[in-house]
């Protein structure tokens, strides 16, 4: 006994030794919401971490308030730029906490806290193009109500937020019905005059760019939204040197600085690592904007050459890959043998077929919000099983078609040889079957494709990734260099099932 409790002490400290060691090992998770600013402001945090030696992880485009608030909950990131703002009136729900010691006690029943208060100011506002506001006499919000006609085009998010348009439709009386728009697209629609009205961050690059307006908030509706960051309460004992490093951000970045930042990705077509990197070496106001080398002077046909076989393709492609194959993979392990069980019994497969296509029927990101609540995590977990959901439907109805297909006469025939069920379904009715669940698969794979852009929301990678950072820059060129590859596997996997069924019918002829 004496002799194995050194032993055990021993065998305790390596373990101690090995989870200290795991725990300075694991990275930053630094996240983003889906526009330009909060990509270029996660990537000044990621590397102002990584320059004091920590290693970081950056999960960028993970879409709304909502969804970023939910991954730093459920620990998927550790950090990411918030608005005072937003934290008051989406995630404590009290716009009486406007100060950093109100919120963070508010916030410490949740595991989070807010500090290093970035500098700047980037609030909400209205604005229109300035030769409409000029000709129909508009400087403020006050003066929208005169004019009910006028076109919306508001985003999503602030349409369904707590400080968005229900309450400043109701300070200030406007009648009008918004049309929901992707933040990035309504300032090209505005350009185009498709719409009259939008919603802006006052840091917003396209403002001065696109000539508009800014509409004078006259009856203060809208609150102060300071940048700063909110992180979860462990983060200042995992990552030390990364927590101290951070605290010299606090009051460096100017709203000035913000907006010309955002201008030299918007505008100029810079990569965010490279704007930030910029930052940290030029000084408290950002760095001079660059030339202009991926706009003005090069044609639209080689700036999207240049995206689309830019460093990132085959990474991107293969992470698409295997979400779409994982997933139509276990779909087809659950619905086909699911198909062959219920095919007997009509009722139970009808309820089934039912309840598959009211899933096909829940719209990708809501189904991806609801899973990342339930999961408790982002990235491939969520999106495998979204996606999974997705494909059961086709793959199990054309299970039940293709059994159906089988006539009676050959399942008496199996029946009068000997032949167990199990021994009818292998050699009998699942080989007449098979090109019909086949074609169920193939439509799987189809969906599967389109849909798993849909997982960058998240952070699961693939190609959506592409796609989603386009629709925050507005990079009809960055856009198209996601959806093209996404189409070509599409034409791949339509090939390759078209070879897989000529060779199954030729394989028929020859018995």
């Amino acid at each position: 006994m004496k002799r194995a409790y050194p032993l055990l002490v021993a065998a305790l400290s390596a373990w101690c030794l090995l989870l200290s060691a795991w725990a300075q090992a694991e990275p930053l998770r630094v996240g983003s919401k889906r526009f330009t600013e909060s990509y270029i402001l996660a990537e000044i945090v990621a590397q102002t971490a990584r320059a004091a030696g920590t290693t970081t992880e950056v999960r960028q485009g993970l879409g709304n308030t909502a969804i970023v608030y939910e991954a730093l909950k459920s620990g998927q990131i550790d950090v990411y730029a918030e608005y005072t703002g937003t934290i008051a009136q989406e995630i404590v729900k009290d716009a009486a906490h406007t100060s950093l010691p109100d919120l963070n006690r508010a916030l410490a029943p949740l595991g989070l806290a807010v500090g290093v208060p970035l500098g700047f100011n980037d609030g909400y506002a209205l604005a229109m193009r300035r030769d409409l506001a000029d000709k129909l006499g508009i400087r403020s919000l006050s003066d929208l109500a005169r004019h009910p006609t006028l076109r919306y085009g508001l985003s999503n998010e602030f349409v369904g937020r707590a400080d968005g348009w229900k309450g400043l439709s109701q300070r200030y009386g406007l009648q009008a019905q918004p049309q929901g728009l992707d933040h990035g697209l309504a300032y090209e629609a505005i350009a185009q005059q498709h719409i009259d009205v939008m919603d802006i961050y006052t840091t917003d690059a396209k403002i001065d760019h696109l000539g508009l307006l800014v509409l004078a908030d006259d009856r203060q509706y809208f609150p102060r939204y300071d940048a700063v960051l909110l992180y979860r309460l462990d983060l200042p004992q995992k990552h030390p040197a990364a927590w101290a490093a951070l605290q010299p951000l606090a009051g460096r970045i100017s709203e000035a600085g913000m907006i010309r930042m955002n201008a030299q990705a918007e505008l100029q077509g810079q990569g965010f690592a490279a704007i930030a990197q910029q930052f940290l070496a030029g000084g408290s106001t950002g760095a001079a904007p660059a030339t202009d080398t991926a706009g003005g002077r090069a044609g639209f046909a080689a700036q999207l050459w240049q995206r689309l076989v830019a460093d990132d393709l085959w990474r991107l492609t293969g992470q698409h890959l295997l979400l779409v194959l994982l997933s139509v993979g276990a779909a087809a392990l659950i619905a086909v043998p699911a198909g062959i069980a219920l095919f007997p019994h009509t009722r139970l497969r009808a309820l089934a077929l039912g309840a598959a296509g009211v899933m096909q029927t829940i719209p990708s990101l809501a189904l991806l919000a609801v899973l990342i609540a339930a999961l408790g995590m982002i990235g491939r977990i969520p999106a495998l099983v979204a996606l999974t959901a997705y494909s059961i439907l086709p793959i199990l109805s054309n299970t039940c078609a293709g059994l159906a297909e089988v006539s009676p006469g050959l399942r008496h025939a199996g029946s009068a040889l000997g032949m167990t069920h199990p021994q009818r379904m292998r050699w009998v009715e699942l080989p007449i079957a098979m090109p019909t669940v086949i074609a169920g698969i193939r439509t799987a794979c189809a969906i599967a494709i389109g849909t798993a852009t849909i997982a960058a929301f998240i952070g699961a990678g693939g190609l959506g990734e592409r796609i989603v950072t386009g629709l925050a820059l507005n990079d009809s060129a960055l856009m198209l260099a996601g959806a093209l590859p996404a189409a070509a596997l599409a034409l791949l996997s339509e090939l390759f099932f078209e070879l897989w069924e000529r060779y199954l019918r030729r394989k028929r002829l020859r018995r």
